[in-house]
Formats: C-alpha cells, structure tokens, sequence
C-alpha cells in the first residue's frame, strides 16, 4: 500500500480515493516541487479534517470550507438578479433551510444549482453539503459548492405542517404552532452593534403537551401589547432555538402571530407546595389567598424596579410568590385559580421559604369568575367553590371561611347602626400574610383581618390585642 493510500485510509472525512488521488496531485502542482506526494497528501488530509464539522452548530464564519449532513426543513423562492456589466447574465439564488440534531442553518444555491434544486428540493430530504460559511442578514449561512441527496443516513428532526409543543426539537423552522395563549410581556428595545435599534417581547403558549416561550423580534415585538392571555393563537413561520438549556420558539419579520377560533386545552403540571425545596424552578398552582399593594424601589444603577406579594395556597401548604418587573402589573385578586411556572425557590422571611416570578416565569389565571367580587362578600359562596373545588377541601374551606366572615362583618356593622352589643376583646397571634392597612394575619386554622397603623412585613409572625368583630380586629397593641 502506497503512502497516499496509508492517508487516505486514515481520514474520517468522506473523500474516495480517486478523488483524493487528485487532490494530492493537485497540491504538489501548486507547491512547486517543493512537496512530495506525502506532504501533500498531509496537507491535504489536514485541510479534510478542518472541514468536517460535528454538526450544524460548529459552523460559523471564518471557516474556509465545512462539510456535513443535514436535513431539508423548508424550501424559499428563487429570485433573480441583476449581475454588475452589461452583457453579464442574471443570476439566480435559492435559500434554503436545513437542520440537524444540533440546530439549524441556511444554506444558498446559485444559478444552475439553484434552478435545479427548485424542481427537486423538498422539506424532509437529507442532503450532504460543501460550502463557504458567510455571515448573512439572519445569522451563519453557507454558500453551497456541492450539494447532493443522502437516503442512507438518518436526521432525527421531524418536519410537518402543524406542530405540538412536545414535538419541537432544535433546529426546526417554519414551525405552525396553535396553542392557547398563557401570558404576554412588554416590548423591549436594545442597541445593535451596526447602531440600530431592536425591538424584542415574549410570550408564552401551551397545548396538551405542554407549553413553550414564544420571542418576538422587531416588527413582530409589538403584537403583544394587542394580545389578552386566554384567546388561542397560532403562531406562524416561527424557528426553534435553545436558550439557557431550554427550547424557544422565535418569530422573526416573515412569522405572525395570528388568532384562531379553536378550542385548545392546557393542563399544567405543578409541584405540590409542601415538596418545593430552596434553589429549585418550580411549577405551582394554587388560589391566590392575599394580594399585597404594587411597591416600587431604586436599584443600585439607578433605575426604578418594582415588587408585588402575593400568597398562594393548594392542598398542601401556602407559599408567599414575589411578582417582579413587569410581572407586578398582573391583576391577581384573592379567589384566583393561577398557576405559576418557572418560579424560583428562595430562602424567605422567618426561615420560611418564597418563589420569585421574574421575566422568564409564567403566570396563568386558570378560571374566569369573579373571585374578587367574592372575596368582598358581593359574590354569593358557590361562585367561590366553582373557582376552587380542584384543590381539595382544605383551600374551600379557607376561602369559604374568608367569604363567610367578611359577609358577616358587614352585616355586623350593619347591625351597629341599631345595636350597642360590644365587640369582644381578643389577643391573635399568626403570621402576616398579607402587610398594608388592613394587615391578614393566619395562625394556620383561622385568618382574620386586623385594622392597624404598624409597620410589619410579609412571613412576620405578631400577636394583636384588641376588639374583634366577626373577622375583623381593631388592634390596640401590636407586638
């Protein structure tokens, strides 16, 4: 076996050895005489070697020529253009997107390639590539050399019309996703590096099999100030993308977001509150039992952020959730059905611990009635039930009680008006779950709701001393 052989035999790039043969000959003619066959055949095999990349992921410009294998996931038009001179000929380009297990890219065919590939390509096809990577308009693509179809190997990334949540895999574009929509965030703009302004927003749909983050760029940022959680949309041309370990759904200038008529149903999947453990991002469902007042503060750069508290219960505990940034704004009222993903588990007041909803949590009111009529006593108590029954009896009877004893307060006030029965005086000792004027102390069997001028905080355990009426108290000593 001659030396050319010995190198070819040792190379995993996919080359024949006629076609190698050539390429050896080649690079002794470009030496000069100034290399044997052996040392061009080491060139070359470097040169090979350099340009078999693992995967559409380890392309990026700067390399001189890459190799691989990849998936057809969508097929563009070709278009026509004007070449400078005026005799030359129009040339033609086809854009088409490719994929692998490890993302995805785009790749160009000119002239006799492209008005080739137009008749044959189609998504679903597996194809070996040779080519330039360039830094084009939307990322990395690849200027095509030679490009030919390979039935033999296997790309694990599907390619269909619709798709679900559980379906989508990196590296897939022109998704359609229809899905119910979870939650919207606010536009926000940043500085690109050529000096223009970008416009990004997301937010979040979900389907039986689950839910994913939807962003939207520039022209498309703006759709989420015109789009309420609850309708059903479908999210059109969209390209799928990893961020953080996790998968996103982008829509750039040629996707949409529209809104369909469909009836699409989302379960989400919640870690019990008692389960939940410092330094995880959890899923949570529960009634909102407190709300706390919108408070803003000065961060150390000098901007403004804000903080909003609520309490959360489900049947196996309560837990305080801090809604940050845009997430204060949410208008959660007690009686809420919500559900909240990927909180952040911290260490809280007291030893306790608390969730933290930031930019990248979802929050979900799972039921449509009147729960803050109800938690006024407006509401009669079955409007309460329907919103709660799926959390057992225990978060019922919490919130029937609540509903309940308010009623009845007011009807004790009422009776004031014609009755000179004293109230009776009480001394409460429970933990504040809810801070303000009124401040809602829960001792763990019973919640009750005391008028108070002192300073106290959420998770601060305090005993009250005072007249009480019904399910409220008049504090006169708070300690």
């Amino acid at each position: 076996m001659g030396v050319i052989d010995e190198v070819h035999g040792d190379l995993d790039a996919d080359i024949s050895l006629d076609e190698f043969r050539d390429a050896v000959e080649e690079k002794v003619e470009q030496m000069g005489g100034l290399a044997d066959e052996e040392t061009a055949a080491m060139l070359i095999a470097h040169e090979l070697d350099e340009s078999e990349v693992n995967g559409v992921a380890d392309i990026e410009p700067g390399i001189e020529e890459v190799k691989f294998v990849a998936k057809v996931t969508s097929v563009g038009d070709i278009r026509t253009f004007e070449r400078d001179g005026d005799d030359a000929e129009d040339g033609h380009v086809l854009n088409v997107d490719v994929a692998d297990e490890t993302g995805s890219i785009r790749i160009s065919l000119w002239d006799e390639q492209a008005r080739g590939a137009e008749e044959e390509l189609e998504p679903g096809q597996v194809l070996r590539i040779k080519g330039r990577p360039t830094d084009g308009y939307s990322g990395t693509e690849v200027n095509v050399d030679q490009a030919e179809p390979d039935d033999d190997t296997e790309i694990d990334v599907q390619v269909q019309d619709s798709y679900s949540v559980s379906d989508l895999s990196l590296g897939l574009s022109d998704v359609n996703l229809p899905g119910k929509l979870l939650d919207t965030g606010t536009v926000r703009t940043f500085d690109r590096d050529d000096g223009s302004e970008g416009k990004v927003a997301n937010l979040t749909v979900g389907d039986e099999t689950g839910r994913i983050r939807i962003t939207l760029w520039d022209e498309r940022a703006d759709i989420v100030e015109e789009l309420e959680p609850g309708i059903t949309v479908e999210i059109v041309d969209g390209y799928v993308r990893e961020r953080d370990g996790n998968l996103e759904l982008h829509v750039g200038n040629r996707g949409a977001v529209e809104e369909i008529d469909a009836d699409i149903e989302y379960v989400p999947e919640s870690t019990p509150i008692a389960n939940l453990e410092i330094g995880d991002t959890e899923d949570i469902t529960g009634v909102i039992r407190s709300s706390d007042p919108k408070r803003t503060f000065d961060r150390d750069d000098g901007s403004e952020g804000q903080v909003k508290n609520v309490r959360v219960q489900d049947e196996t505990g309560d837990i305080r959730v801090a809604l940050w940034g845009e997430k204060a704004d949410r208008e959660l009222a007690p009686g809420d059905k919500v559900a909240f993903a990927d909180v952040s588990i911290k260490d809280g007041w007291a030893d306790d611990i608390e969730a933290s909803a930031g930019w990248q949590s979802t929050i979900s009111v799972l039921d449509n009635s009147s729960p803050t009529d109800a938690a006024n006593g407006e509401s009669d108590t079955n409007e309460a039930e329907t919103g709660l029954d799926a959390f057992g009896s225990d978060v019922e009877g919490d919130v029937e009680e609540t509903t309940t004893t308010e009623t009845e307060s007011d009807s004790t006030a009422d009776a004031n008006t014609t009755s000179t029965d004293d109230g009776e005086q009480v001394e409460f000792t429970g933990t504040v779950v809810q801070a303000g004027n009124p401040v809602v102390l829960d001792d763990g069997e019973e919640t009750i709701s005391v008028e108070t001028d002192a300073d106290v905080h959420l998770g601060q355990e305090v005993t009250v001393r005072g007249e009480r009426r019904g399910g409220k108290l008049d504090a006169e000593d708070v300690f």
